[in-house]
C-alpha cells in the first residue's frame, strides 16, 4: 500500500489490485476554529468527523449505486475510517461542482447586491478550480473547454449528474425534516470508457444542511440521517 497523497481532510494510498483506499480524518475544512464546508483550508479537528463523514459517505454512494447513478465506490471499512474507490482520472488538477438550494456562503458574498441570504435557488451549479491559492475560481464551460479540461458535452453530463445526485441527497434529508443549502461534489473519468462518475465523498464536511434556521453540524447530521 502506497501513500499518494495527503489531503486536507483524507489520504489517498494505492493499492495493489490497482484500486485505492481512502483514509478518513478527523480534520474539516474552516476558519479559525470555525467549520465552513466552503473553505479552503483546515480550520479544527472533531474527533470522530472522519468515522462520521465515512458513514453517510457510504450510506449515499450506496443509494447512488442502487439508482444506477456512477461512482467510485467500491466498499467501506468504517471501523479503520477507510474506503476502497476504483481508480479515476481528475478534471484537469481537479474541479468542484456546488449545487445550491439557498443563497448562502460564497454565493451570497458575491451576489449580495442581488440576492437576499436564503432565498431559494433552483438547484443552481457552479463549477470551481480546485486551487486553493487562488481560493478555488469559478470557471464557465467556454473556459473548460479552451484550457482542455473537460468538454462542453463532459460539462453537460456533470451539471445533469450534480443535479440528480443533489436532488437524491435532499430528498433523504428531508426525511428527517433536514433542509440541504448546498452541498459540493468532485467528479473524475473512470472505467475504460472513461465515463463520469461521483468521486471523494457525500457527507455533512461538504453540505450545508439546517433543521429549521438551526445548522445542523456534521456529526450531529450523521447521527440524525442514520440514527
Amino acid at each position: 500500500m502506497e501513500l499518494v497523497y495527503k489531503g486536507k481532510t483524507k489520504d489517498v494510498y494505492k493499492l495493489k489490485d490497482g484500486n485505492y483506499m481512502l483514509k478518513f480524518k478527523d480534520d474539516v475544512t474552516g476558519e479559525n476554529g470555525v467549520f465552513d464546508p466552503g473553505a479552503n483550508t483546515v480550520g479544527l479537528s472533531i474527533e470522530g468527523a472522519g468515522k462520521a463523514g465515512l458513514k453517510l459517505t457510504t450510506f449515499f454512494f450506496n443509494k447512488m449505486n442502487e439508482k444506477g447513478i456512477p461512482t467510485h465506490f467500491v466498499n467501506s471499512d468504517i471501523e479503520n475510517n477507510t474506503m476502497t474507490v476504483l481508480p479515476a482520472s481528475l478534471f484537469g488538477n481537479g474541479v468542484e461542482v456546488i449545487c445550491r438550494y439557498r443563497a448562502v456562503g460564497s454565493f451570497l458574498k458575491r451576489y449580495g447586491m442581488y440576492a437576499e441570504e436564503g432565498q431559494k435557488l433552483d438547484a443552481y451549479v457552479e463549477v470551481t478550480l480546485k486551487d486553493d491559492d487562488k481560493n478555488d475560481p469559478l470557471i464557465t464551460d467556454e473556459a473548460l473547454e479552451m484550457l482542455h479540461i473537460m468538454t462542453k458535452e463532459e460539462y453537460k453530463v456533470l451539471v445533469e449528474l450534480t443535479k440528480e445526485i443533489g436532488a437524491v441527497v435532499k430528498e433523504e434529508l428531508a426525511k428527517k425534516d433536514l433542509e440541504l443549502y448546498d452541498i459540493k461534489f468532485e467528479f473524475g473519468r473512470v472505467g475504460e470508457d472513461n465515463h463520469i462518475a461521483l468521486i471523494d465523498e457525500i457527507s455533512g464536511g461538504n453540505m450545508r444542511a439546517f433543521k429549521g434556521n438551526e445548522y445542523i453540524e456534521p456529526l450531529k447530521l450523521e447521527q440524525l440521517m442514520l440514527n
